[in-house]
């Protein structure tokens, strides 16, 4: 069996939430020879909780059969100076001599984003062990900076951010992106095609049972069910929830808003008055397939924003379709998984009379109509976006670094 460790900051368990990508592909990785061992930080960033106890600088725990290591990084909450001092903590936790010691030596590291320090370090350490690096590129970073308006091209941090991750693309045996259009973006940057591999997020869809839909009344329940983000929209949704609760064709309709973020607050405010929306706390992964079984339909929004012309890979959006249920889609990227499926409907984003009228339109489809569109996304997940499927496609680059 051969070792790979992989970094990645921000691992979330299934006890958590948020997306768990790593963990389910090292579920995965011994059926096609690889042990994965997961070097993490061990503040939570949902929560910003303390996963170590007093006095701990590092601990080893199992999830799922996955060996995690937690690395002690001070606490933080959002965005600001003690996040990068966080992000610090972990670049040199991890390069410390002795921080690693306990894992089995690795025959190839793989540094993850989403920020470019944790890939660094991967680079690093890769160097001192002598094994092939592979960069796995989940945030493009710092277009995604430049495209949601954070810093400006020429920006100090802009272009120190450019040098290092060039420097990380062409250290890399293999890239892997998580966006489909990502080649288009890193290859104008003097970097071969051939290392690029395409493996998107996905989802265990056996923990997902195909449970029926409860239609005890006339009511019909959209769902959105993910982080409160700027990037994710939510302000287009809640103003069709209102042109909604003044059509008197669509007082069946309603939406549970369900999960955390930084705009959580401002999108309660800009709800003010409306009963035909509920917002409720975050699950944990594990809880998300019952959860997910009680809505009708769900609702996918992101902001119209240019980072997004390279694709998207949306944890939430494969969980809505692995729950069997139709799905209204609200965004601009370059692709759109749920068109392709024949999940449900589509809509641009940012307009939020469109998309109230998709949400009508939705719900007042014929029920075997709705149930149709739930299948035929779960039957595409299962042909394209399993965990076992991109387990297998991900052993190949790791496979494919050791031959060269």
């Amino acid at each position: 069996m051969r070792h790979v460790w992989i970094l990645n900051h921000y691992v979330q368990v299934p006890g958590g939430p948020g997306g768990t990508r790593h963990i389910s592909l090292g579920r995965h990785l011994p059926e096609h020879g690889w042990q994965a061992t997961l070097i993490a930080a061990s503040t939570d960033h949902s929560s910003g909780a303390q996963r170590l106890a007093e006095g701990e600088a590092h601990r080893l725990d199992f999830h799922d059969g996955v060996p995690v290591l937690w690395l002690r990084t001070r606490n933080y909450r959002g965005n600001g100076r003690d996040r990068i001092a966080n992000m610090l903590d972990y670049t040199r936790a991890v390069l410390r001599r002795g921080s690693l010691a306990e894992l089995a030596p690795p025959d190839l590291i793989v540094g993850s984003s989403v920020h470019p320090l944790a890939a660094w370090a991967g680079m690093r350490l890769a160097r001192r062990h002598g094994v092939p690096f592979v960069f796995e590129v989940r945030d493009l970073w710092p277009q995604t900076l430049i495209d949601m308006g954070r810093i400006s091209t020429w920006h100090p941090a802009a272009i120190a951010l450019r040098l290092l991750e060039r420097s990380l693309y062409n250290a890399a045996s293999r890239i892997i992106v998580l966006l489909p259009n990502a080649k288009s973006y890193i290859v104008p940057l003097g970097i071969d095609c051939e290392k690029i591999v395409w493996i998107p997020n996905g989802v265990d869809v056996e923990r997902f049972p195909t449970l029926p839909r409860r239609k005890a009344d006339d009511r019909f329940v959209f769902m959105y069910l993910g982080a409160h983000g700027t990037a994710n929209g939510l302000e287009t949704l809640v103003q069709a929830m209102r042109l909604l609760q003044a059509n008197p064709a669509a007082r069946h309709i309603s939406l549970r808003l369900i999960g955390a973020g930084p705009q959580k607050e401002a999108l309660r405010k800009l709800a003010a008055g409306l009963n035909n929306l509920i917002f409720e706390d975050p699950v944990a992964k594990a809880a998300v397939p019952q959860v997910a079984a009680e809505a009708d339909a769900f609702v996918f929004c992101l902001k119209d924003t240019p980072v997004f012309r390279y694709g998207i890979s949306s944890n939430k959006l494969f969980d809505y379709m692995a729950a069997a249920r139709p799905i209204v889609s609200c965004c601009n990227a370059a692709n759109n998984v749920v068109s392709e499926a024949g999940a449900g409907l589509s809509t641009p984003a940012g307009q939020p009379g469109l998309l109230a009228d998709r949400l009508l339109e939705m719900a007042s489809l014929p029920f075997a109509h709705q149930e149709a569109m739930g299948q035929a996304g779960r039957t595409h997940l299962l042909q394209h976006y399993s965990m076992e499927h991109l387990s297998h496609r991900f052993a190949m680059a790791l496979d494919a670094c050791q031959r060269i």
